[in-house]
């Protein structure tokens, strides 16, 4: 492999979400590749089953022969410092090129163009983090579709189920999001929820690809799934006090995640429930892909 020309280094940046993956590469002044891939096969527990599954994206995304100047990769489920460090130092070994791993809410703020704020996901998953004034890093939230998640699509539907259980222990008749849950889950009546969600092979995507019909339920009148956004908000909104009280500074919060951008109601929810929390806390969608912040990252390490 070839280094590019010392005057135009190219570096490339990995955005590593729960369900799909973003490579970037480019010079200062030219893209050399942009790779959309399912995230399948990632194994963040794994530092060298990692670094083998980045190192093969790198090879299918560049020219034959050219070898990055820079990487920085941002990865979901890559969540203490010791597990990010074992992958990068896997990951430079089987590159040999200068590597950052961080989480991937780590890319949000750099990729806003700030230095300092928490970035703040909610796709599939949800999870915030931030910096303490001594650069220390902190995270909150990220536990998972089963314990956590509040917010993100996985725990929406987790938390809607409830809620219809609920209302069926209350001897309520199903209204809107029952319907609209048994009918996803392709199961005959409320009581049958539970098996046809812990039956799940990958509990994170078969939970959250049904979360945009919360929102639709709430539209069709469910008071249930208003109250399922409602506390989702809240619970997003929680994972800043959470920061704040470690010591973050948390005056801009950078928000991404195909959930709460691409649904106006749990956004509302989460910005109105954080004004009253955290009343300096300034949001800012985020509106350039994440993996930009991936690609500053390989640019602060040349």
């Amino acid at each position: 492999m070839q280094d590019t020309s010392p005057g135009r280094p190219l570096v490339v940046g990995i955005d590593v979400g729960g369900t799909k993956t973003h490579l970037r590469a480019g010079t200062a002044d030219a893209a050399v590749a942009d790779l959309v891939r399912p995230s399948a096969g990632w194994r963040p527990h794994d530092p060298v089953a990692a670094a083998d599954w980045l190192a093969g994206l790198v090879a299918e995304a560049l020219p034959a022969g050219v070898r990055p100047a820079a990487l920085a990769v941002g990865g979901h489920a890559c969540e203490t410092p010791r597990q990010c460090e074992e992958i990068r130092t896997a990951l430079r070994r089987r590159l040999d090129v200068p590597t950052l791993v961080v989480g991937d809410a780590e890319l949000l703020v750099p990729a806003a163009g700030l230095d300092r704020g928490v970035g703040l996901v909610a796709g599939t998953g949800s999870v915030a983090v931030g910096l303490l004034p001594d650069g220390g890093r902190v995270q909150v939230g990220g536990w998972g579709a089963v314990l956590g998640d509040e917010g993100g699509a996985a725990g929406l539907v987790r938390e809607a189920a409830r809620a219809v259980w609920a209302a069926h222990d209350r001897g309520e008749a199903p209204d809107a999001l029952a319907r609209r849950l048994v009918e996803a889950f392709s199961v005959a009546e409320v009581p049958a929820l539970g098996d046809a969600l812990e039956s799940a092979e990958d509990v994170s995507a078969a939970w959250g690809r049904h979360a945009p019909m919360v929102f639709a339920a709430a539209e069709a009148g469910s008071l249930l799934a208003r109250t399922v956004i409602a506390d989702a908000g809240r619970a997003l909104a929680a994972l800043v006090e959470r920061l704040a009280a470690r010591g973050v500074v948390v005056d801009d919060v950078v928000v991404a995640g195909s959930t709460v951008l691409a649904q106006p109601p749990l956004y509302t929810a989460f910005t109105d429930a954080l004004a009253r929390s955290v009343p300096s806390a300034r949001t800012r969608p985020l509106r350039v892909p994440p993996v930009e912040g991936a690609l500053a990252l390989a640019r602060s390490i040349l």
